[in-house]
């Protein structure tokens, strides 16, 4: 069965754009650019969240409309999901027909941010340390950087993002050295052992319906 229940520590990751204190005073707000390296995406990434954040309180409560509406605007620009699905299906993903593809990236995605949603008005304070990047090719790279907290030591938390041609986009998460599609891909393939592609897409569609019922007043 699908583990959608995460460590904290994923809950953290999933919820650093609220809890990242910003480096800058007045954070930048601006659309993407493909000019920017990945550096420049994964800080420009936090600080347009921080600034949603700290300007309406329905996301403070966590509303799920509006992470929904902030998730579409200010997150999605920078995230592959199509090549964090294709990664955590690994071969099956050859095996699925466009459609299947669509769906299986539609649902993944909706998981993820429904983790995001759920998680966004228990964030605590912490703070983002950039660290040295290392680029593997003119179109990867993985940018280092440290999660701070006074009451604990400092937490590993990486990005990897591919160049394309609309600029740098992140498709996968390290946290304390265990990386986002490998927490899913072995689960993944259960299910599809279970029941086939249809099989994972039915139930990750039955798990955010769940979700989605759970959130509603």
């Amino acid at each position: 069965m699908i583990r959608l229940s995460v460590r904290p520590i994923w809950i953290l990751a999933l919820t650093l754009c609220v809890s990242v204190a910003p480096a800058q005073a007045h954070p930048d707000t601006s659309g993407t650019n493909a000019a920017d390296g990945p550096d420049a995406v994964v800080q420009k990434l936090t600080t347009r969240v921080i600034a949603s954040i700290e300007s309406d309180r329905s996301l403070q409560r966590g509303d799920p409309a509006a992470l929904q509406k902030l998730v579409e605007d200010q997150i999605l620009p920078f995230v592959d999901f199509e090549r964090t699905t294709r990664l955590a299906l690994g071969i099956n993903w050859r095996r699925a027909t466009s459609e299947q593809r669509a769906r299986l990236t539609q649902e993944f995605r909706t998981l993820l941010m429904r983790t995001y949603a759920g998680a966004v008005s228990a964030a605590p304070n912490h703070k983002i340390r950039m660290l040295k990047s290392t680029a593997a090719s003119d179109r990867d790279a993985l940018v280092r950087t440290e999660v701070l907290a006074a009451d604990r030591e400092p937490v590993q938390l990486d990005y990897r993002l591919e160049g394309t041609d609309t600029g740098w986009k992140i498709y996968d998460l390290n946290v304390a050295g265990v990386w986002l599609v490998e927490v899913y891909r072995s689960s993944f393939a259960e299910e599809i052992t279970r029941g086939g592609i249809d099989g994972l897409i039915n139930v990750l569609a039955e798990r955010n319906q769940q979700a989605l019922v759970k959130s509603r007043p």
